[in-house]
């Protein structure tokens, strides 16, 4: 990175950013209850408050939201006269999944081989750290030459939209001329990308239930109707021969148009075994962010240790379905459901329920934001030119933010990329990722308020 004060700055604050981190990681902030303590989320907010409140932020809150869990905002003001830029991140994660096949705790920021290990570290608790450190660094440089709105949502990995539903009651809390999102992630470690569309989500849970209890397998198998055998009828049902996702009346063939993901390099990412295809058609890029795909996120049926022979009187499973920019989620949610309906076999009884729902977003490329992230990013990155990409997975909130205000310019950026492996275990970040993007995004700030 070329040298300048501000990227002087951020990687003086980078041991700072690495214990912050660490601190905020080790609160398991996982937004649903039923599984984490609602404790480890509230300590995770206040946390976030606290940092907001120590960088002088004015009308720090810890909002209540409609899904029951907290959102933290602040307002930092700027000089007179000033645009304003919101800035979001999330601190809720995902579950740790097997918390046995992590190299190290999940929940303690640990660093290995060059990079810092934890869930969240990526996404997007290490997006918080950044914001902190881009608006340190123009403090210690001039100051901030905006107003500065941060919000941090307490639930977006759950998509139960309580963010979403608080911004529709207040929408003049999250008003701002340019929103910067920091919840996606470079093309590839060392590529500059902003993130231009994302796919929405519709999550449906179906369960399907034949008999008044499970029956002996051998008394009565082959003629009392199993539930887990018509769940697994039916799950294959939205998939063609070739893998391609296939829902009854919803069938988009679009193209994507821009940076292209090479097939080796996408199998690498994703660590698919040697002799493995991959599933679809089209190009790697159009599969994966410009068309619809189906995943079946889990399935309540009896685990191979300890399962007895007996015939299933009841199963269910839960559905995702991605859909891509120009497509309703909430029509595409309906379309799932009748699918999983029509198609379940032998008169089974069958209930569906939308519990999930984000919509699609395409960025408008063409604003001054997206000039003044450029040339930042070409000082952070000085070898490299920035790039557009699309992304597989939603953030609902970007939809609900366009909506509410039309005129603002939303830029989504982040440190979430393929060797970051979110989601997974083994999750991770890059701290040079964390330092060229910070310095990038304190530059856009300056830059955008010149402009």
């Amino acid at each position: 990175m070329s040298s300048n004060p501000v990227a002087e700055t951020v990687a003086a604050l980078l041991p700072r950013a690495k214990a912050e981190l660490a601190e905020l990681v080790a609160f398991k902030s996982v937004a649903d209850f039923a599984q984490f303590p609602k404790s480890e989320s509230e300590g995770a907010a206040n946390w976030v408050a606290d940092a907001l409140r120590a960088e002088d932020f004015t009308d720090v809150a810890v909002l209540d939201t409609p899904d029951g869990t907290q959102s933290v905002y602040g307002y930092l003001p700027g000089p007179e006269g000033a645009k304003t830029v919101l800035l979001y991140a999330h601190y809720d994660v995902q579950p740790p999944l097997d918390e046995a096949a992590w190299t190290t705790p999940p929940f303690e920021l640990t660093e290995r081989d060059g990079r810092w290990y934890g869930r969240g570290a990526a996404d997007c608790k290490g997006g918080v750290i950044m914001h902190l450190l881009a608006l340190r660094a123009l403090k210690a440089n001039g100051g901030v030459p905006v107003n500065v709105k941060v919000i941090a949502e307490g639930s977006e990995e759950m998509g139960t939209g309580g963010l979403e539903r608080y911004a529709e009651q207040h929408p003049e809390l999250l008003t701002a001329d340019a929103i910067v999102i920091g919840d996606t992630g470079n093309f590839r470690v060392g590529l500059p990308t902003v993130t231009t569309t994302l796919r929405g989500m519709a999550m449906v849970r179906i369960q399907i239930d034949t008999l008044r209890g499970n029956l002996h397998s051998g008394q009565f198998g082959g003629a009392a109707p199993d539930a887990l055998a018509a769940l697994i009828r039916v799950l294959d049902s939205l998939r063609a021969e070739d893998g391609s996702t296939t829902v009854d009346g919803f069938a988009p063939e679009s193209r994507w148009e821009g940076l292209e993901y090479d097939e080796e390099q996408f199998r690498a990412d994703a660590k698919v075994l040697d002799g493995v295809g991959l599933i679809g058609d089209g190009s790697v890029a159009d599969r994966i962010w410009a068309r619809p795909a189906v995943t079946v996120l889990g399935i309540d049926c009896p685990p191979v240790v300890g399962a007895t022979p007996s015939v299933q009187a009841g199963a269910r499973a839960l559905v995702s379905l991605r859909v891509p920019p120009g497509v309703d989620a909430a029509e595409a949610g309906k379309l799932l459901q009748a699918h999983l309906e029509a198609h379940t076999p032998w008169g089974a009884r069958v209930r569906t329920e939308v519990v999930g729902q984000g919509q699609p977003f395409r960025a408008d490329t063409t604003s001054p934001a997206y000039l003044a992230m450029a040339d930042a990013m070409a000082v952070a990155y000085p070898d490299e030119t920035m790039q557009y990409a699309g992304q597989g997975g939603s953030i609902p909130l970007c939809n609900t933010l366009a909506g509410l205000y039309p005129q603002a310019e939303i830029l989504l950026i982040g440190l979430s990329e393929p060797e970051a492996q979110i989601h997974a275990v083994n999750e991770s970040v890059s701290p040079e990722e964390l330092e060229r993007l910070s310095v990038a995004e304190a530059l856009f700030l300056r830059n955008y308020a010149a402009g």
